[in-house]
């Protein structure tokens, strides 16, 4: 059995309300163990044997199911979370760069092209402050001076890169990585 955290997209934004304990008594209804939530925006850890690429696909049908819209859903390993920290090259770089709060890690739902991803890059290094750089099945994105400001919205970057995506800022990764040990 391996422990995932499930990242699901647009939970509690925009008029999407799901409370975490409705979530939960959800997933543990559909076989899901060990579940827990973790803050109030779409992070659950649970513990399964089965795929990560067949468990988002589940967790999208039980969200649109039981609650009536359309959620994206990231499975990582603890380990994919660690690399999600550890490998985002704005994460602890100084005054320079964000704070943890600015500093995201963007799940994607596939590996993008990386010339859409170079192109993005290319294109907004004259536009804004915010840095951005592709990991694995992640983007890494500083927004510098706030997400509010910046014109990288999650929309503009899944229609750009063509994957859905899910952000999560520096201080919840490792939050929540610290609940699935």
């Amino acid at each position: 059995m391996a422990r995932y955290l499930a990242l699901l997209g647009s939970i509690n934004v925009g008029g999407n309300r799901i409370k975490m304990a409705d979530l939960k008594t959800t997933l543990e209804g559909a076989g899901f163990r060990d579940v827990v939530t973790v803050a109030a925006s779409g992070n659950v850890i649970f513990t399964d044997d089965r795929d990560p690429a067949m468990l988002e696909i589940r967790l999208e049908s039980l969200v649109e199911q039981k609650f009536g819209f359309k959620s994206c859903a990231m499975v990582r390993s603890a380990d994919e979370v660690k690399a999600a920290i550890d490998e985002n090259p704005f994460h602890g770089m100084g005054p320079q760069h964000g704070s943890d709060k600015m500093v995201h890690s963007i799940f994607l739902s596939q590996q993008p092209d990386k010339a859409s991803v170079d192109a993005l890059i290319a294109e907004h290094a004259s536009k804004g402050s915010e840095r951005l750089a592709l990991g694995d099945r992640v983007l890494f994105l500083d927004y510098v001076h706030g997400v509010g400001l910046s014109d990288l919205s999650n929309k503009v970057l899944e229609r750009r890169l063509k994957v859905k995506g899910t952000a999560r800022n520096m201080n919840s990764l490792k939050n929540i990585l610290s609940k699935m040990r």
